[in-house]
């Protein structure tokens, strides 16, 4: 297939594509021509969906493609670890994006693939294993309600003799029920998370899909690609560029947003708290931290494992859980629950990642509920239980509630907290910017470029730094800052590389990159093809029905109050108009050069 929607068509090279229907059981391996455009990871899902997504068709209708896409640097350069999942999102009904590392990217690269595109469901819940040489379709239907880890130990049997280039994704019961906010777990610590993939699986009766990485890959001939990959290699190894991220990790982000009172409590009714100390990333470290790991082709080692002592076992000394925890996390499932206890968050981290749930959203979730609770908005009636900031229990029972839908409300709820609010009441303080919001409080720019960015994600553009280095309120520099900046992560994430490896791999160096492994064409299209990808994928996301008129920003983000002072409100909505008419010009542009 040769693109010809957003330029003229490129011969000569192609991504290797493995299409699967669950339906009828048949694959096939397609040629996609035209790398040198949309270069991998995020601009080949949105190629792959632009030929073969049906944007008049609903996330749940079973020929909408469920794609896993590599990058063109992936398994050939440090911290290429990373996996571009693209789908139509149940919980926006539009065009999504979730990204997740583990030893997928790997996988897919030893099995010989750029991409994986699923499309049908399958008749009985289903385990998809594919390989280099091999495509499976188990029955696993006796998985059905199992959580994550309990089908884990299950999947083992699929690719033993691969196990150590083996990747497995899987759901849990909140995906099978179809929570929109459902994540996909990988390799136990890694996810899909945002957006609802888990629910998009769940949708196809796809339980787990493994992949076996049971081939190999040539390394270029010469002295350029060795030459780069030692540099590389030492930036990121032998200077101080990750070792934030190796030590404490993003959790060190804590007491510094909560001292520049930019940390949400108790579903973002403050933005600061003495009690910060109880749940900080040096209260995990010394508590808690019993190791850390890595991503396959990462040396840096960011991911920190907590020790969580099973509290129903307290005459088995020795019995334990391990439960992966960031900055993300801990602000979700600790200070917005009102949480000051870092086992507390532990153990509620614990059974989401059991339940299958996305923790941000579930934790932003669970604030809510706790302040309508509070207010008297919603009653046990509604709840089934009580449900109090500071009382994990209370929390534990609502998050079973919510993966299971045991009740309206908790149905209501696995739609969104804004879907739940507008039944219920309570949408003045719901914590949504698009989707649950992420950790940071940091002001008007950040809260824009969260409900109106892509992926509604922090990780989009750089808007909460912006918030906190800008000092005048120039409406047209933080629209500037926020395209760009987008634009420079995009480039990234067609790679698809860890953004937290950005400041190693600038847009020369990846271009460098490309060179040093033949890919001539594609390093020096790499400026103009970043730029049509982000154009294709705002396309896209307007196709599947996003206007960004529509999306609210409720009231309790114009009551914060950070460092800065009080929320400039004249100036977010400045921002947020100049944003959206700068989001229809880019998509306009496109459509004309096409």
């Amino acid at each position: 297939m040769t693109l010809r929607r957003w330029g003229m068509p490129i011969e000569g090279t192609a991504s290797r594509v493995l299409h699967v229907d669950l339906e009828s059981g048949a694959s096939r391996v397609l040629l996609f021509e035209g790398r040198p455009h949309h270069l991998g990871g995020s601009g080949l899902a949105a190629a792959l969906y632009d030929a073969y997504g049906l944007p008049e068709s609903p996330a749940f209708d079973p020929r909408q493609p469920l794609i896993f896409a590599i990058g063109p640097l992936s398994g050939f350069f440090p911290l290429m670890s990373k996996v571009v999942c693209g789908f139509r999102s149940p919980y926006t009904g539009e065009w999504a994006e979730s990204h997740a590392g583990g030893r997928l990217a790997l996988s897919l690269r030893f099995a010989g693939y750029d991409a994986l595109m699923i499309t049908g469901r399958a008749r009985t819940l289903s385990c998809l294993v594919v390989g280099s040489r091999r495509l499976e379709i188990h029955d696993v239907h006796y998985l059905r309600g199992q959580d994550v880890f309990t089908s884990g130990k299950y999947l083992r049997r699929y690719g033993k003799e691969s196990s150590g280039h083996r990747s497995t994704v899987r759901i849990g019961p909140a995906g099978e029920r179809g929570v929109t906010f459902a994540c996909a777990n990988v390799d136990s610590f890694r996810h899909f998370g945002r957006l609802g993939a888990g629910a998009v699986m769940g949708g196809k009766n796809l339980k787990a899909l493994v992949v076996t990485g049971d081939s190999g890959i040539e390394l270029p001939e010469g002295r350029d690609y060795p030459k780069l990959y030692k540099e590389v290699y030492q930036s990121v190894t032998g200077t101080d560029m990750m070792q934030k991220y190796h030590d404490l990790g993003t959790a060190e982000n804590l007491l510094v947003l909560n001292e520049l009172k930019a940390l949400p409590w108790r579903n973002l009714q403050a933005t600061t708290d003495p009690a910060i100390d109880g749940i900080s990333g040096e209260r995990f470290a010394e508590q808690l931290l019993l190791r850390q790991t890595a991503c396959a082709g990462c040396p840096v080692g960011c991911i920190h494992i907590g020790l969580l002592r099973q509290q129903f076992a307290r005459d088995h000394e020795f019995l334990y859980k391990q439960v992966s925890y960031d900055y993300e996390p801990i602000f979700a499932q600790g200070s917005m629950l009102g949480l000051t206890n870092a086992s507390d968050v532990l153990a509620l981290l614990d059974e989401t990642e059991k339940l299958g749930l996305d923790c941000m959203s579930a934790g932003v979730a669970l604030a809510w509920v706790a302040e309508a609770f509070e207010k008297g908005v919603v009653t046990e009636k509604e709840t089934l239980g009580p449900v109090h900031f500071g009382n994990v229990a209370t929390f534990v029972a609502a998050l079973h509630h919510l993966a299971n839908g045991t009740s309206e409300f908790w149905q209501a709820l696995g739609k969104g907290v804004l879907y739940a609010a507008d039944i219920y009441g309570g949408a003045d303080f719901a914590c949504v910017l698009g989707q649950e919001m992420a950790g940071y409080a940091t002001g008007e720019v950040y809260f824009v470029s969260q409900a109106l960015g892509f992926r509604h994600s922090h990780l989009d553009s750089g808007g909460y730094a912006y918030d906190q280095s800008a000092k005048d309120k120039d409406v047209d520099k933080a629209v500037r800052h926020l395209l760009d900046d987008e634009y420079k992560r995009l480039t990234i994430n067609c790679m698809v590389a860890c953004l937290f490896a950005r400041k190693a791999y600038p847009p020369e160096r990846l271009q460098e990159a490309l060179a040093s492994l033949g890919m001539r064409a594609e390093a020096d299209a790499l400026p103009e093809s970043g730029r049509a990808m982000q154009a294709l994928r705002w396309s896209l996301k307007f196709r599947t029905g996003f206007r960004p008129e529509n999306v609210r920003i409720p009231k309790r983000f114009t009551e914060v109050v950070t460092w800065k002072g009080p929320m400039d409100v004249d100036y977010m909505d400045a921002v947020r108009q100049a944003y959206t008419s700068e989001l229809y010009r880019m998509v306009v542009d496109a459509a004309r050069e096409a």
